[in-house]
């Protein structure tokens, strides 16, 4: 049946009818808020590239998730920036290390308010700036997995709910599912950034963890931009050495890449919508060209509409507010 037998606009005639039809919905349950967690007390630092993003020492972070659990977030995921770093990034897997520190006090305040993904990567701890140990100024995948291991059992330890591995060395969710199960941690999920692509969006997030690389790129262990088969057998390989949960990341710039997660992957399904994706947006509002409202939503519902069942956003707070007080 055509037009004017059909006609599509019927259903759009109101929000009250475009509601009953709408096929996806944005809600605050299925959102992770990142934060920056910075040694020292009582800092607040701005992050010049994304505005409205500070780094936070543990007290402030509590009072940043304070509201994030006033807005029924369910999740932060936590990334550390050491007072000090080293060659083998030992404040990854260090009882005391900045991340360690800020989950006990996290799970100390909050219990099960909130849940605490840990970020797994030695990218933050090392003094070069590389995801893994350094060899003939080459990063040593297997040298990595031992580091990679300590730091999971480390951050479960402390009492994180789900370590979230986003190094991209082969075989990493093997050796922390194995380090774990054999820590008396086989009820940690892992949350595996399955599909890091080499992207130029990160700049900004590497302004805010320190955590550029001081030589070099990143290119030989993250995914190379045009590679979407590539992604689908890196996730099919993450899934068999044992991951929960999946992640692509980038997230609006492999729409096509989360779809086909979708459609072949049988685990729940993360997107990290990423710090140049944030910062886009929010420099183009502050100049008055888009409706800050109008495109983050739509942003997130691309991401929702191509399959991703959690959504990692800076604007986390922002989307769980507008989701109890509706536009107008």
């Amino acid at each position: 049946m055509g037009f004017p037998e059909y006609r599509p606009r019927r259903l759009r005639r109101n929000e009250k009818l475009r509601g009953m039809v709408r096929e996806h919905e944005l809600s605050s349950e299925h959102l992770v808020y990142p934060l920056f967690i910075k040694e020292g007390g009582g800092q607040r630092v701005p992050i010049p590239s994304m505005p409205g993003i500070d780094q936070l020492s543990i007290d402030s972070a509590l009072f940043e998730i304070e509201g994030a659990v006033d807005l029924s977030i369910p999740a932060v995921l936590l990334f550390g920036i050491p007072g000090k770093k080293d060659e083998a990034g030992s404040g990854a897997y260090a009882e005391d290390g900045v991340i360690q520190k800020a989950i006990r006090a996290i799970k100390g305040r909050f219990a099960d308010k909130i849940m605490v993904i840990a970020d797994l990567c030695l990218c933050e701890y090392t003094s070069h700036g590389h995801c893994g140990a350094i060899r003939e100024n080459e990063v040593d995948n297997d040298e990595t997995l031992k580091l990679l291991a300590r730091a999971a059992v480390a951050q479960s330890r402390a009492g994180a709910d789900v370590i979230a591995p986003s190094d991209m060395m082969d075989g990493r969710v093997r050796a922390i599912r194995a380090a774990l199960d054999e820590n008396g941690f086989s009820h940690i999920p892992i949350m595996s950034y399955a599909a890091k692509y080499a992207s130029g969006l990160y700049g900004p997030f590497r302004d805010a963890a320190e955590s550029a690389p001081r030589f070099g790129d990143r290119r030989s262990y993250q995914m190379d931009p045009p590679n979407q088969r590539e992604a689908l057998r890196e996730m099919e390989l993450d899934v068999e050495e044992g991951a929960d949960i999946i992640m692509v990341k980038p997230a609006l710039f492999y729409l096509d890449v989360l779809a086909l997660a979708r459609e072949r992957i049988n685990r729940p399904l993360a997107a990290y919508s990423v710090s140049g994706e944030y910062s886009m947006i929010k420099s183009a509002a502050a100049q008055g060209w888009i409706d800050y409202r109008r495109v983050v939503t739509e942003s997130m519902m691309s991401i929702k509409r191509a399959g991703a069942d959690i959504i990692i956003t800076y604007f986390a707070k922002d989307i769980a507010r507008w989701t109890k007080e509706p536009a107008s």
